[in-house]
């Protein structure tokens, strides 16, 4: 699928908002603490993928009934669903200045609803495309990777479910996400209340 920028230029994905917060000391102080003397932006990109996913444990697996949807907030508390997981990472990668975007796909079959499910996309230096990953964190079936080649996201999409990929690379999240994650009281209620659609 055709990825396509909502913003031509390049240095949008590279900002700063309230949700993208990656001038926070504590996302300099993570993106510092990911990146080994000398390591070239894969080494970097792959280590904040890898530490997002793995330790940082997505909400609705966990249990757990906070809602975060800062970058830095998902950091400090270590929680968040996919959404508030992409911005975390997106942060970390903005840290370190390699252009992050946030994308979004349709699925289906979530309590027999369709639900967005949020990524981010990454561009390296010499790439000339960007790279969708899913930080969402593995289970049982689910196996994402850090992968600038083949896609190794969290779910593959049922056509026949009418599960769609969403082309747009948001600069900044969506405001159909941003919108529920800010206004939910706890976990349940974010339940209810999730995006079926962009």
């Amino acid at each position: 699928m055709p990825l396509i920028q909502e913003v031509p230029e390049l240095s949008a994905y590279l900002g700063a908002d309230e949700a993208i917060d990656h001038e926070h000391p504590l996302v300099r102080e993570t993106a510092a603490r990911l990146a080994p003397v000398g390591a070239d932006a894969y080494t970097y990109a792959e280590a904040a993928f890898v530490f997002v996913r793995d330790t940082i444990p997505h909400s609705m697996d966990s249990g757990d009934l906070r809602v975060t949807w800062r970058a830095s907030d998902v950091l400090e508390q270590r929680t968040g669903i996919c959404y508030a997981k992409a911005h975390a990472l997106t942060a970390l990668l903005r840290a370190r200045g390699l252009p992050a975007a946030l994308c979004y796909q349709g699925l289906g079959g979530y309590q027999g609803l369709g639900v967005v499910h949020g990524l981010v996309a990454v561009r390296l230096p010499g790439e000339e495309r960007w790279a969708r990953q899913d930080p969402r964190g593995n289970k049982p079936g689910v196996d994402a990777r850090f992968s600038l080649g083949v896609e190794r996201l969290a779910f593959a999409l049922r056509p026949e479910c009418s599960e769609v990929g969403y082309p747009v690379l948001y600069a900044a999240p969506h405001p159909a996400v941003l919108t529920v994650l800010k206004a939910a009281r706890d976990r349940p209620h974010l339940d209810r209340t999730l995006p079926a659609t962009l």
